[in-house]
């Protein structure tokens, strides 16, 4: 997955080499998620932009070459994850934020909630329904 650090590290680097590296960083991937593959898609497009080139002139041959690797569902979700970074880049960042802010947390919820759980499943087995 790409995190909220590799998202800041590529800030500092070169906009080309911003590409190479996610393209790099995909082909070592056998399922990325759309959200991934979405980052690419927006940074084709950024390039398009600055370089004045028509959008969508390289940025639709990257999605064209999607389609026979990747479901329709993929492919949608990275396309609107693209638009999501060109259009709204701060939400991007807060949704990561949250979303490793909810992993970080994730384990120890888990833990707390099974030892609730196992409780009061004894406590159904013993007492209420045999009782």
């Amino acid at each position: 997955m790409i995190s909220e650090k590799d998202l800041e590290e590529l800030q500092n680097i070169p906009y080309d080499e911003r590409i190479k590296r996610v393209e790099k960083l995909l082909e070592t991937k056998e399922n990325p998620r759309g959200f991934e593959l979405g980052l690419l898609l927006a940074l084709k497009m950024g390039q398009e932009i600055r370089e004045k080139k028509p959008l969508g002139s390289e940025s639709g041959d990257l999605v064209i070459s999607w389609k026979d690797r990747y479901s329709e569902y993929v492919i949608e979700e990275a396309i609107a994850s693209a638009k999501e970074f060109l259009l709204h880049p701060a939400s991007i960042a807060e949704k990561i934020r949250a979303g490793m802010k909810k992993f970080e947390q994730k384990p120890e919820e888990d833990a707390d909630s099974a030892g609730k759980d196992n409780a009061s499943e004894a406590g159904g087995e013993n007492g209420g329904e045999n009782g």
